[in-house]
């Protein structure tokens, strides 16, 4: 019997790679990333412990042609049960500071390709009514602080976008599932990619494994929840500074800033190692 088909995007590492371990065993995928070579490492680890047929698109989502091709396998697919949208990257810095390059990449990556992407899919799930959407986002969607500009408002926009899809398909009495997932600091190689130091910027106890990150994010859509935000610390937080005025989450948004590394603790990064991690 065929296997419903998940597509995940940045599936060569972190979380992406995550979900796909998680999902091989009982799903086909297709695995969507720059990095070739971890792609098919995976593919064949997959292949022989679970027979799933993976099928592996190398590709640059910030670069339209990929987002096309990306786009036409998702619409094209008639067994797809799942969107993973999880392909991003992150910078530090002052937003006048960073190389525009970088930005722009960033918002072409978290609003753009998330927009096209989730637009083939429920163009392939509402007409047979089924099937589900994870958007990756980030507690920055809740909690600005300096230095995350582009980054904050790139997932504040997923946020709201997928809350947007939500209330739509409630509208039209769809069973499609819609999800933005939220997760804080989780070990994988963002940070890694960043040059910073995880123990200059969170505790022991506010770092996730990506593997926690992916298991209350499947609970979460077995459940339907629209905003899943892993760790009951990151959750506590975000309903707390929600709840602020804006008067009142300004200012502890900016002591939050001045507590992350400076930038003079933080090796340069140029606009080419910016790219997403995928």
């Amino acid at each position: 019997m065929a296997r419903n088909v998940v597509a995940i995007t940045g599936a060569s590492s972190g979380i992406g790679a995550a979900f796909a371990r998680k999902l091989a065993p009982t799903h086909d995928l297709i695995l969507i990333a720059r990095r070739r070579e971890r792609l098919e490492a995976l593919a064949a680890e997959f292949s022989r412990a679970y027979e799933t047929s993976t099928d592996i698109l190398d590709a640059d989502l910030t670069q339209e042609r990929d987002l096309d091709a990306a786009a036409e396998r998702i619409s094209a697919e008639s067994r797809l049960i799942l969107l993973i949208n999880n392909a991003g990257f992150g910078t530090r810095g002052r937003f006048w500071e960073r190389p525009f390059a970088g930005q722009e990449q960033m918002h072409k990556l978290h609003v753009m390709a998330t927009l096209r992407l989730t637009h083939a899919a429920l163009g392939n799930m509402v007409p047979p009514d089924r099937g589900g959407i994870i958007n990756v986002a980030s507690v920055s969607a809740f909690i600005r602080v300096p230095g995350t500009v582009s980054y904050a408002a790139t997932k504040t926009w997923m946020t709201t976008f997928t809350e947007g899809v939500y209330l739509e398909l409630r509208s039209a009495k769809s069973n499609v599932v819609v999800q933005a997932l939220c997760p804080g600091y989780t070990y994988s190689e963002f940070h890694d990619t960043l040059g910073v130091d995880r123990e200059q910027i969170g505790a022991p106890g506010w770092w996730l494994t990506a593997e926690e990150v992916v298991n209350a994010s499947l609970d979460g859509l077995s459940r339907r929840k629209l905003f899943v935000i892993p760790g009951w610390r990151y959750r506590l937080l975000t309903m707390f500074l929600s709840g602020l005025p804006t008067g009142l989450r300004l200012p502890v948004e900016a002591i939050a800033g001045r507590m992350r590394p400076q930038e003079s603790q933080v090796a340069a990064i140029s606009a080419h190692k910016t790219k997403h991690l995928e």
